[in-house]
């Protein structure tokens, strides 16, 4: 509403002396909070750029930043003034005062609160939620809406549906990639397709619910592509015949409900919150950094199969996302929000006129011949490039059924080997890191405070037994919190659980039909490969983001973030090309030959299975850039402000604070059942 953005009518907090507070009496000394984490409110590199979910601020009465209110209902103005006392820690001892008593029935506590602590003009403006003596402020005036927000049906169905859409790209990407390079056709591509999506709707739902309680979409995430390739593509499966695709699925399957039951009790014995002392920023980011990194060989390659749709569709996201970010309609940033969408629609539709117009004829080659059976040079190349640009090769959306159920163990019952166990075991926990990351983000956006190391233990256990589930319906990877949720999250500024609830619904709905996941599963190869281009990327891009919580300028920050991601390529680099020939005629396609190491590495003993997993993980980038990060960054001296080391709410204090207690208790008197477990809660 125009009157809620109006300066005029914001109320402005009086000028403050830099030498006292907003009572007039002497400034408060720092706590022994900061103290004791070496906390200072200036992130380094932070920028003041709106459009991407940050606080604009503008200097009022003498440089006081005044953070800039968005339009909400009226529903939820009235409940966060209800609500706006209750998340706010006890009175400190030392505000006694008869002045502070006067204070306290203030009509206005936000800006009385903001106004205690003298903001210097030299401060680096950032985009997260202030800390004012030992809170965080609980309002986030740069969100539509936040964690318990529920402004109504209309609203929380259209922001829902803006979420999921939005982030469309990492929940179908990777069964294009791994049913194909199992041996499976445009069917089997369809069901697991829908499948993803039915598993993700139901573990979304579990975890907005019994584990974090974030808004925090679930999904296949791309930690898990690397091992399912390495798997896929082992030595013993090479020389199968039949049906490879349902072989391999059941071995994935295995491996992935092992690994999974692993997280879970990680999770849920409350190691987890012991390790989360070692786990921080300098460790998250260049981790989750590999993950988008690792991916170079097989991104472009494969879109330059057909490079004018490819590289039309990568400049159209480039245009949406950043040169027209700004542009509005109807108050939504339609192109900043819908970038991948509508490029992939724009592309797929001149793809489609193309071949219609007869732009990619087979010029008298014969297309049911396959191509490495073709004896003409010419007809197999002029082949496969017409496959990849034509849009009418794929028939899963004519195949695919009206209405399909996705059921466990629908490919069979898995098959448990205990070395590709022990390789999922490890990138599980490389899971469990990135979820830490996502989990302390997201809540700096939309809750009340971080949560304690007991949800944090809750939610990496719920995600093992989401994994689980991921496992016995197979989808060929696990589930966990996507990482891109953080980024959603900041451009649709939209943090209500009701709304990713609501959307987990309507997934599961369109998983059961089965013309959905046809008409995914026909997304043409080289528009996945584009697409995959910009989802690493994005990847990379919010891993290294998490330096935003530590001083990213400091020399001893910057050496440890080189070396992890210097080495996280380099390490792997040489155990995938040792024993290969060059030029060498391999069965495995170019692109996929970094995951065939286990059959060439240099690790060498006399037991194979130990040959395979060390060959293995030293090949994947996220281990090496891990290993290479937890190890100096908690070996290298440094203060807690420097390394950015997270901050979680203490649990003394969640139990005080009552906001803190519905945003993260467990509903339905769950939490009850499990008061004497107290590193898997508040």
């Amino acid at each position: 509403m125009p009157q809620s953005s109006d300066p005029k009518n914001r109320p402005k907090p009086a000028p403050i002396s830099p030498g006292t507070d907003s009572t007039g009496s002497p400034a408060i000394p720092p706590s022994s909070w900061a103290k004791r984490t070496g906390f200072r409110p200036r992130f380094s590199g932070e920028t003041n750029a709106s459009d991407s979910g940050q606080i604009n601020r503008s200097p009022v009465n003498g440089g006081a930043p005044v953070v800039a209110n968005s339009d909400k209902d009226e529903t939820v103005k009235k409940k966060r003034e209800s609500e706006s006392g209750a998340g706010r820690l006890p009175a400190k001892p030392v505000a006694k005062s008869g002045a502070a008593e006067t204070a306290a029935p203030a009509p206005a506590p936000a800006p009385a609160q903001a106004s205690q602590r003298a903001v210097r003009n030299d401060d680096v403006e950032n985009a997260l939620p202030q800390i004012v003596e030992e809170e965080f402020v609980s309002h986030h005036p740069h969100m539509k809406y936040e964690l318990r927000d529920t402004p109504g049906l209309v609203p929380i169905g259209f922001y829902g549906f803006q979420h999921y859409l939005s982030m469309l790209g990492s929940l179908v990407l990777i069964p294009l990639v791994i049913v194909p390079a199992m041996g499976g056709d445009h069917e089997d591509t369809s069901m697991v397709v829908s499948t993803v999506l039915f598993i993700s709707g139901i573990t979304t739902l579990l975890q907005a619910n019994f584990g974090s309680r974030l808004p925090l979409i679930q999904g296949p995430s791309f930690v898990f592509l690397a091992p399912a390739l390495a798997i896929i593509n082992s030595p013993e499966f090479l020389g199968l015949n039949g049906n490879n695709f349902k072989h391999i699925m059941k071995e994935l399957q295995g491996a992935i409900i092992i690994a999974s039951a692993f997280q879970a009790l990680l999770g849920y014995s409350g190691l987890m919150a012991l390790l989360l002392r070692l786990i921080n920023p300098v460790v998250v980011s260049p981790t989750i950094a590999a993950v988008g990194l690792s991916f170079y060989s097989y991104g472009f390659p494969q879109m330059g199969a057909c490079l004018e749709i490819g590289m039309v569709q990568i400049l159209l996201v480039i245009i949406f996302s950043l040169y027209l970010r700004k542009v509005s309609v109807l108050g939504h940033r339609i192109f900043l929000i819908y970038a991948v969408p509508l490029g992939l629609a724009i592309t797929w539709a001149m793809s489609f006129l193309l071949t219609e117009a007869g732009a990619y004829k087979y010029d008298g080659c014969d297309v049911n011949i396959p191509t490495s059976n073709m004896l003409s040079d010419h007809c197999r190349k002029h082949v496969a490039r017409m496959k990849s640009c034509r849009a009418d090769t794929s028939h899963a959306l004519k195949s695919s059924p009206w209405f399909r159920f996705p059921y466990p163990l629908q490919w069979g019952t898995p098959v448990f080997n205990w070395k590709m166990s022990i390789v999922m075991c490890v990138v599980s926990f490389i899971s469990a890191v990135d979820s830490v990351g996502s989990y302390h983000a997201s809540s700096l956006l939309v809750a009340s405070r971080p949560p304690t190391p007991g949800v944090v233990s809750r939610g990496i256990g719920l995600e093992g037994l989401c994994s689980v589930l991921a496992g016995l319906w197979g989808t060929g990877t696990g589930s966990t919190s996507l990482t891109e949720n953080v980024h959603t999250i900041a451009v649709t500024k939209m943090g209500s659980r009701k709304a990713v609830e609501l959307g987990a619904g309507v997934l599961i709905v369109l998983s059961l039909l089965g013309k959905v996941g046809g008409f995914i599963a026909s997304i043409p190869q080289v528009m996945v490969a584009g697409l995959l281009c910009i989802m690493w990327a994005m990847l990379a891009a919010l891993g290294l983001s998490n330096l935003r919580y530590s001083e990213a300028g400091s020399s001893r920050n910057i050496i440890i973030i080189g070396l992890s991601l210097f080495f996280s390529l380099s390490v792997p680099a040489y155990f995938q090309q040792y024993g290969l020939t060059p030029n060498s005629n391999s069965s495995v396609p170019f692109y996929f030959q970094p995951y065939i190491v286990a059959s060439h590495g240099p690790f060498r003993s006399q037991y194979g299975g130990l040959n395979y997993v060390m060959n293995t993980l030293l090949s994947f980038h996220m281990v090496i850039a891990f290993l290479v990060a937890i190890v100096l960054d908690n070996t290298v001296p440094g203060s807690k402000q420097e390394r950015g080391v997270y901050v979680w709410c203490e649990p003394e204090s969640a139990r005080r604070e009552p906001a803190v207690a519905k945003d993260y208790g467990l509903p339905f008197r769950v939490g009850r059942m499990f008061r004497w477990v107290r590193w898997v809660g508040l």
